[in-house]
């Protein structure tokens, strides 16, 4: 058995994307592990660790060479390789010369298909040492880096330029040469406490040196823990506590190797600005975090962390404070001059604005939100005016100053400058709601304009967009518009608005007219929406199957959809929805192979049979007791009373012969069966559900 050793695997580069940098030291570590998979070479658990200036993994317990493996290979069939009298053919001559040994040394196979020569030899296993620059190349080859860049004269691209690659197998260097560079055992400590080597005996050590003699933390969820806790020690110590926002947190320990928080001030005065004016300042412009006081309040405080421990701590605050006044003022000059001019005043500036080249300029595209908001909203029974007025107002804040420096506020300012300009509560507040669900987990418009407007808005653009020629494909979606139809999809079903979608797309087409053939995609863009549900009810856990039985009857209300898709689900696991599922699947195929199709309905005078009368009748009370449950949309419980009929249904197929001689019995049989099958669609085809 070959020795186990560890691994260590160490590239260091230039500061690395910190967004990025998770996923590339996982892709690494995955990279690596597969490719020792691959080789068959054994080993034990792995871990990946990324610094701004690093990507690393270590897997313990890696054998020193892949196993010995029995080569087979089989040669000509027996009744080929001898002659009658028992003498090698040139056929079993040559595959010997071939194999390297002679015909007395090859061996036997027989398998039911026949008999044949073969020939077993070792294959030695190769060396660990000798498998591994390929193993890790073909990992960083890999690496989902969307735009690789070269340096100097090197034909290589990285994410990065690399300056020094650590490839040890226990205490021992593995060479290899990439991006012009030899590997070796020296690793290098923090760019400023200790940018000299750090030299490694064994790859245990990596983390513990590291970090005590090259004051570097590799563990990039070390560091996470690290950094918050000093973040909200440092505001604990300011008398507030600190906002973490989590992917704040995720950017910034991709960006420090030895994180040291510090607090700082800024003058009280721009206190008076709007809360998410100051966040979005501190948090997405400086990457700092912002202090809020008991009462929820922000604090003149902040808490950002350095990536040096500085022996002049006072300096580094001064630095960050005189570093963000410029932007608090900045952002305050904004605040007063925006709000000069009334909001609806700048509706003119929007028609200077073009939004696509077939669909007109922002004002128009306002005007056409506008009137589809009124419709929804009426539909809902709100506030048409005040969704029109929104709809209207709602795209005036993107030609303002602060939203000009601070895109990530639109909507946000809008609310500020409509109730500063006495606009009603209900429209500022729609103009702020209409971006939600802006990302996956984001919470939905609480108010009926709000929901009207951001129906509105994902419609229009989903609609203009298709109708323009631009649909998205594969990875390509720069109008987001799948966002946009999961964003429609949870405003209807998780707000539970009872409308019907396919009517609203066709709204949003008429408003089109004259511009593009809008009419002409409302189905695709159905289909298109629908289609978002697959993905949306996987995550939750609901089956494919359960997913495409109600697809095929093609609702058009997604919450229609929703309680179909509940309803089936529950159905799916009763005694009858099994049995249904296959008398359904077997009506269709009858059905298929009759000719022509028979028209849903039966002649009670042809009813020759009892169980045929039986299951008449059985299907005339369903069908009675079923017509008020579906009006009301009560699709478990008229999933419950189609599951009465199954024992009619199983007697029918025991005791009666469908294709009858008497062709106006077997006619009418089939007409009998082909009412079951819409009956059966009524809720979902549930032919589709897995029966097994």
């Amino acid at each position: 058995m070959a020795e186990r050793r560890d691994l260590l695997v160490e590239i260091g580069t230039e500061e690395l994307p910190p967004k990025a940098l998770a996923g590339l030291a996982q892709a690494l570590l995955e990279g690596v592990v597969a490719g020792l998979d691959e080789a068959g070479v054994g080993r034990g658990e792995g871990r990946c660790f990324a610094t701004p200036r690093r990507l690393a993994v270590r897997v313990a317990a890696v054998a020193t060479a892949q196993p010995d493996r029995v080569v087979e290979r089989r040669g000509p069939a027996l009744r080929a390789a001898f002659d009658a009298e028992g003498c090698p053919t040139r056929a079993a001559e040559g595959f010997a010369r071939a194999c390297g040994v002679a015909v007395e040394a090859l061996e036997r196979l027989e398998t039911p298909q026949g008999a044949w020569l073969v020939h077993r030899r070792i294959e030695r296993g190769r060396p660990t040492a000798e498998l591994l620059p390929g193993i890790v190349s073909r990992a960083l080859d890999r690496l989902p880096v969307p735009k690789r860049m070269r340096w100097g004269d090197l034909e290589e691209a990285f994410v990065r330029p690399v300056h020094w690659i650590v490839l040890l197998l226990g205490g021992e260097v593995v060479p290899m040469r990439r991006f012009g560079i030899a590997s070796g055992r020296a690793s290098r400590g923090h760019r400023f406490h200790h940018p000299g080597p750090v030299e490694l005996a064994a790859p245990a050590e990596y983390e513990q040196r590291l970090e005590t003699e090259g004051r570097v933390l590799v563990d990039l969820a070390r560091r996470r823990a690290r950094i918050r806790e000093q973040v909200e020690e440092a505001a604990r110590e300011a008398g507030g506590r600190a906002l973490v926002d989590e992917a704040l947190l995720d950017e910034v320990a991709a960006l420090v190797e030895w994180p040291v928080a510090v607090a700082g001030r800024f003058e009280e005065r721009f206190l008076a600005l709007p809360r998410e004016v100051l966040v979005s300042t501190m948090q997405d412009h400086q990457r700092y975090f912002p202090v809020e006081g008991e009462d929820g309040g922000l604090l003149p405080w902040f808490v950002t962390v350095a990536n040096i421990e500085s022996r002049d701590p006072a300096r580094v605050r001064e630095g960050n404070e005189r570093v963000i006044r410029p932007r608090l003022a900045d952002a305050a000059f904004f605040w007063e001059q925006d709000r000069r001019r009334p909001l609806a005043a700048r509706r003119e500036a929007l028609a200077g604005v073009v939004f696509h080249e077939r669909l007109g300029s922002l004002l128009e595209r306002s005007d056409r939100i506008a009137r589809l908001a009124a419709a929804i909203a009426e539909r809902l029974g709100g506030d048409a005016d005040a969704a029109r007025r929104a709809g209207e107002l709602a795209k005036c804040d993107l030609v303002t100053e602060m939203v000009g420096e601070f895109p990530e506020l639109q909507g946000i300012m809008g609310r500020y400058y409509a109730l500063h300009d006495g606009e009603p509560e209900a429209v500022a507040e729609a103009i702020a709601e209409h971006y939600r669900p802006a990302h996956a987990g984001d919470r939905l418009p609480a108010t009926a304009a709000g929901r009207a407007l951001a129906l509105a808005d994902r419609i229009d653009t989903l609609v203009g967009i298709f109708a323009a020629g631009e649909r998205p494909s594969g990875e390509k979606d720069p109008y987001g518009l799948r966002r946009a139809a999961i964003g429609v999809l949870r405003i209807l079903i998780e707000g539970e608005l009872a409308l019907d979608l396919r009517e609203l797309l066709a709204e949003a087409a008429a408003g089109l007219a004259g511009r593009v053939p809008a009419q002409e995609v409302v189905d695709e863009v159905l289909d298109y929406c629908l289609e978002r549900l697959r993905a949306y009810y996987a995550e939750a856990g609901c089956g494919a199957d359960a997913y495409d039985a109600v697809r095929a009857v093609r609702p058009t209300a997604p919450l229609d959809f929703h309680r179909r898709l509940e309803a089936v689900e529950a159905f799916h696991g009763m005694e009858a929805a099994a049995a249904l599922a296959a008398a359904h699947k077997r009506i269709r195929n009858i059905l298929r192979k009759a000719a022509p199709a028979p028209e849903p309905g039966w002649d009670d005078g042809l009813l020759a049979e009892e169980a045929e009368r039986a299951l008449a009748d059985a299907l005339a009370a369903c069908r009675e007791a079923l017509a008020p449950l579906l009006a009301a949309g009560r699709y478990r419980e008229a999933l419950e009373r189609l599951a009465a009929l199954r024992p009619a249904v199983d007697r029918f197929f025991d005791e009666v012969l469908v294709m009858a001689e008497d062709e106006a019995v077997r006619r009418n049989r089939l007409g009998l069966l082909a009412a079951l099958g819409r009956l059966l669609d009524s809720v979902a085809d549930i032919s589709r559900l897995r029966t097994a």
